[in-house]
């Protein structure tokens, strides 16, 4: 009796046990993330410092995608925004591990993320920019004339999609370098370490336009690459769980499209409505992570 006793003790234990490891788990899955970011009123906000697209000036987050994000959670009753500062390459880390409710930097929609992450509806779409020595030594205009010449280096920002454009274009991998972030690749064409570097056009104009150095340039007659993904189209991205929060924040994410928001946001942060703007099922997150668009 007194080990039959024992048994039912054990097992009601162990339902106890489970029931409160079930409470614990609905408080950090996806059907009840929503909720939890509107009773707090707050949103945690995962960033690279890229410009135009989400970077820190003067203690403030700004850019396009973090303009884009306030906005559409505004429309959820989440007002405030706890931004953090990350290696592009540790976002989608940060997001997976919950450091982040949503991770915004113009990450492009890639079929490869999509398993990772789940992404919004596109929020904006860009091609591609190349930096190089002032004057151009080398001449290089494309992808293409990196990968003929052997001796030449490439230096790109760790975890971001040129990576793969450069190999989709015949560029050998030991041709490419990486660095955490803009200003070290900069800083690696200046020191003569690399021969160029590249990143979305936005980023590396504006970016060379903050330095403020006349020993790179950008190259305008640059030729872009004829690969899957160009143009990219960025969006934000949740958490796999978080089916419900993404969702949400799409359903907002159109309103704004179609009131006009997103285009008077995108403008504001210098890009164009005409070149920059994704209409409404014009292409679809489905589609990219597809690997079709």
């Amino acid at each position: 009796m007194k080990k039959i006793a024992l048994m039912f003790l054990a097992a009601l234990t162990m339902l106890v046990l489970a029931a409160c490891g079930g409470e614990g788990e609905a408080s950090t899955d996806g059907a009840g993330k929503l909720a939890q970011l509107q009773d707090a009123g707050k949103v945690k906000i995962g960033f690279a410092n890229e410009v135009p697209y989400a970077y820190e000036e003067n203690g403030e987050i700004k850019g396009a995608n973090v303009d884009i994000a306030k906005a559409v959670f505004k429309e959820l009753g989440i007002e405030e925004v706890e931004a953090q500062l990350a290696d592009f390459s540790q976002l989608i880390p940060g997001v997976q591990a919950n450091q982040f409710d949503v991770i915004t930097a113009g990450m492009a929609i890639k079929a490869d993320r999509c398993e990772r992450v789940l992404f919004s509806e596109p929020e904006m779409k860009y091609g591609e920019g190349l930096i190089v020595a002032a004057g151009n030594p080398k001449n290089i205009q494309s992808y293409k004339d990196i990968a003929a010449n052997s001796d030449l280096k490439v230096v790109v920002m760790e975890g971001t999609t040129e990576i793969e454009f450069l190999k989709q274009e015949g560029v050998s991998p030991e041709q490419i370098i990486t660095a955490p972030d803009i200003p070290a690749t900069f800083s690696a064409v200046q020191a003569g370490r690399a021969d160029a570097t590249t990143g979305t056009e936005m980023t590396v104009k504006m970016a060379l336009e903050s330095a403020g150095t006349d020993k790179l340039e950008f190259v305008e007659t640059f030729e872009q690459p004829a690969v899957d993904g160009v143009p990219s189209y960025g969006a934000a991205a949740f958490n796999l769980n978080n089916e419900e929060l993404r969702t949400a924040y799409n359903e907002k994410l159109e309103e704004l499209k179609e009131n006009g928001t997103i285009a008077k946001i995108l403008e504001e942060n210098g890009f164009s409505e005409i070149s920059n703007m994704v209409e409404v099922g014009s292409v679809t997150t489905e589609q990219l992570c597809g690997g079709e668009g």
